[in-house]
């Protein structure tokens, strides 16, 4: 990730509308999916180590793994987490170690996205669910998505046939961000217009969260992302700027 996004990340990630929105919808889904509570949860590219707090709530131990050592640093003391310098691809663990590894905006980064699947599969154990989130719509890839170091944006065919390569069975696929949906879609479309005609210069520094809303907007966009947790734990939803899953570990 570009180090313009890692900072506003940490700076924004307790309070941003975006943040608090994913963290309030993809736990619930999450909370749904565990039968009992992890022994060892392991959080995947964990960054800042935003998501580290609540883990620890969720699991009796929490190991995350990040594969910047600079960006590990600021995760490190988060929830009483162990931070580990380490790769997608290679993660320094045992077969069948953990019941729970998280990894909510992480594929999009990495080259080797099925690699990374099949390396979290064989540390988690037989039945444990890999709770995961990415950027739906390779139609929306934009400045942002370049910024932030995306290699790509998923189709949920096209995530759906990575995971069951993998060896996971999907218990729940579901879009999220859908109420607000219909606003992002055409901002994002029109950003992409501006930046066809040359209008932000040859290297843009602008992502998506380079415009913090006033306090006011922001809890209103923070509600309306919240208000989806009600439908998801019930739907699978429709359509959405972000996809969210729940796979489950195939037995041996």
């Amino acid at each position: 990730m570009h180090a313009n996004a890692f900072d506003q990340l940490a700076r924004l990630e307790s309070d941003h509308w975006w943040f608090r929105g994913r963290r309030a919808v993809y736990l619930d889904v999450l909370r749904g999916a565990l039968r009992s509570k992890p022994r060892m949860a392991l959080d995947l590219g964990t960054g800042s180590g935003g998501w580290l707090p609540a883990l620890s709530e969720l699991a009796e131990r929490v190991v995350a793994v990040e594969p910047d050592a600079e960006v590990a640093a600021l995760a490190r003391g988060r929830g009483g987490a162990q931070v580990i310098v380490a790769g997608a691809t290679q993660l320094p663990f045992a077969d069948d170690v953990c019941e729970l590894v998280t990894a909510f905006d992480v594929l999009e980064h990495l080259e080797d996205d099925l690699g990374a699947l099949r390396e979290v599969r064989r540390v988690l154990a037989p039945g444990g669910i890999l709770a995961l989130s990415v950027p739906a719509h390779p139609w929306l890839y934009s400045n942002n998505d370049r910024i932030s170091h995306h290699q790509r944006r998923y189709t949920r065919r096209a995530l759906r046939e990575r995971a069951m390569s993998a060896g996971f069975v999907i218990e729940r696929s579901s879009y999220a961000n859908a109420l607000l949906f219909p606003l992002i879609a055409p901002a994002v479309l029109g950003m992409k217009a501006i930046e066809k005609l040359g209008l932000l210069g040859s290297q843009p520094e602008h992502t998506n969260l380079s415009f913090i809303p006033p306090a006011a907007l922001n809890s209103l966009c923070y509600g309306a992302f919240a208000a989806e947790r009600h439908l998801s734990k019930r739907f699978d939803l429709p359509f959405g700027h972000s996809l969210i899953a729940m796979l489950r570990a195939l037995k041996s």
